[in-house]
């Protein structure tokens, strides 16, 4: 029986051959009806834009019901008083300080400058307007849910959905049926998630052959810098910020955590999802790092579901890579909407293939982007996605371990033992 290719190899195909297709266009096939009119401007736009006004429509419903599943789930940590609180406070400032380092980071690297994007014909787009600060914190609460919902507004849908996710914890049984509709509701938009997904190297193809045809070689130094900006980002988020936090909280060594830790973020780096390495996590934790599984079983599980600082650090830079792209100006309010969007956005948007992507459509059309832009990214994306899975369970590990030193629910002994656990995997 022949394996078949996974989702990520189809879409680095489709990345690979779009290049070499745009490519052969733009140096042998003049310009004029064959190339402009029939491939450009006719079937590779087609089946690209048609992919990401699929992907588009999927926005609203999917964030707003996985938001309200997420917050049903966390209003039940009140029930562990200071743990909960403790866990949600470390998940929702990392992910906003990933973010903002993303964001500058970008702004540092510049990515985008050289990239022309301006001859690819976009969907009209509004860029955000700068608003005074105390405006864009007011424009977070919605008048009218309904109008946010209709009109896109997403960071009034998110604090609705969460609003609404909070408030089915809280009332527990008497509105179990509404909490099930809403969970169905998600378990659909997953799936139609996944099947949209499963056109994305027909997709990535034509959209990267449109670049490629359009700008030509100018194409590759932009994508390059903006590799290597993610990765930078998501290595100064694991070595820096989450290890400063382990040392300053919980004051533990770096070092000795990163090598007890390091078959985990392996394994989390080859499958790409943060949901398989569940068990594997708590029982490192466990076995070798000293961590109580009355704590582990709670945080890994929610950080799974909550904490994408992976994400939250690939939407950062995409934002200011595609925004240098096509020459569009953003505002320090701009990036606090990107930043407030990212970090609330979070909540609940679980570890499915493509969600990412989906949200940060979601990103772009906050702060008025060109939603074509994702087109520059989405092969490559699904290269760095590995690395965004290896940092995010990084991170669930270091909350874990430093709520876990806090509360008294912490073997030092197992740490500082450079032995723990190799035993029971001998035997």
């Amino acid at each position: 029986m022949k394996k078949q290719l996974g989702l990520t190899t189809k879409v680095f195909i489709g990345l690979v051959l779009g290049a070499l297709c745009g490519l052969f266009l733009y140096k042998f096939v003049p310009a004029g009806t064959v190339r402009d009119e029939f491939l450009i401007n006719g079937v590779f736009k087609v089946f690209g834009k048609g992919f990401l006004r699929a992907m588009q429509m999927l926005v609203v419903p999917l964030v707003f019901c996985s938001l309200v599943c997420g917050s049903m789930a966390i209003g039940d940590t009140k029930k562990l008083g200071r743990v909960g609180i403790k866990t949600m406070g470390f998940y929702i400032v990392t992910t906003a300080l990933a973010i903002s380092i993303a964001i500058g980071i970008g702004k540092i690297i510049n990515p985008g400058i050289g990239l022309d994007m301006s001859s690819i014909q976009i969907a009209e787009t509004k860029v955000a307007e700068s608003k005074p600060l105390a405006d864009v914190l007011l424009d977070i609460i919605p008048i009218n849910p309904v109008e946010a919902l209709s009109s896109g507004n997403m960071l009034q849908i998110i604090v609705f959905a969460i609003l609404i996710g909070i408030i089915l914890a809280t009332l527990g049984k008497k509105t179990e049926l509404v909490g099930k509709f809403f969970e169905q509701c998600n378990e659909i938009m997953m799936k139609m998630t996944m099947i949209v997904m499963k056109a994305a190297p027909v997709g990535v193809f034509c959209l990267i052959a449109t670049t490629f045809s359009t700008i030509g070689w100018n194409a590759f130094t932009p994508m390059l810098k903006y590799i290597f900006a993610v990765m930078l980002a998501l290595a100064v988020q694991c070595l820096v910020t989450y290890m400063s936090m382990l040392k300053g909280f919980a004051n533990l060594s770096p070092r000795k955590f990163l090598k007890k830790f390091a078959p985990v973020m392996s394994f989390a780096f080859s499958t790409a999802t943060s949901n398989a390495t569940i068990p594997l996590s708590i029982e490192t934790l466990k076995e070798k790092i000293g961590v109580s599984e009355k704590i582990s079983s709670f945080t890994i599980p929610l950080g799974a579901t909550i904490n994408m600082d992976g994400t939250a650090i690939m939407q950062g830079v995409a934002v200011v890579f595609v925004s240098q792209a096509f020459g569009i100006e953003l505002g320090l309010n701009a990036y606090l909407t990107v930043i407030l969007t990212a970090t609330l956005a979070s909540i609940g948007t679980a570890g499915v293939p493509g969600v990412g992507l989906i949200t940060l459509s979601m990103v772009f059309n906050s702060v008025g982007l060109p939603v074509e832009g994702i087109g520059l990214i989405m092969g490559i994306d699904r290269i760095l996605d590995m690395t965004r899975t290896a940092v995010n369970i990084t991170g669930d590990a270091v909350c874990t371990t430093i709520v876990a030193k806090q509360e008294n629910a912490f073997d030092i002994e197992v740490f500082e033992d450079d032995f723990s656990g190799e035993l029971e995997e001998a035997l």
